[in-house]
């Protein structure tokens, strides 16, 4: 299924995001840098520009994903694991990288630093209740299924 995101460079120099393969869940963000690269010391979480700003319609958000091949190779993803796009979000779309490693990591001038997913979502009405129906694993929490 596709959905139509209008999209805006906010610099020239913005890539938009691409697909790798025909059945890519995810679009690839870019860097865009002012320096041919830059340095993430040991630990240290960076934002990243993209200068990209989208419009996603109502009922999707879009998802910014740590893409795998930076991750395992370089130690690097998303310092907040997950960002949220809301719908009605116009500003700039950034990229808050952080370094896992004890070793200081470079990014260079147009990676692909992240992946950016298109989904759709429900809002719930939460309602105030005294009760919730029991389950069998009930009130179990982190761990309670097993040990793993």
């Amino acid at each position: 299924m596709n959905v139509k995101v209008c999209i805006k460079k906010l610099d020239p120099r913005a890539v938009i995001p691409i697909y790798a393969t025909r059945y890519s869940a995810g679009a690839d963000l870019y860097a865009v840098l002012d320096c041919e690269s830059d340095t993430l010391m040991p630990h240290e979480t960076k934002m990243y520009h993209t200068y990209l700003s989208v419009q996603i319609p109502d009922g999707y958000m879009g998802l910014v994903f740590a893409r795998s091949g930076i991750s395992v190779k370089k130690g690097l993803a998303p310092a907040n694991k997950v960002g949220v796009i809301d719908s009605d979000y116009r500003g700039e779309i950034m990229v808050a990288l952080h370094n896992h490693t004890d070793n200081e990591m470079t990014v260079q001038n147009l990676e692909r630093i992240a992946q950016f997913v298109i989904v759709p979502y429900y809002q719930a009405e939460f309602e105030l209740t005294d009760n919730l129906n029991d389950t069998e694993r009930s009130s179990g929490g982190f761990g309670s299924t097993g040990v793993y």
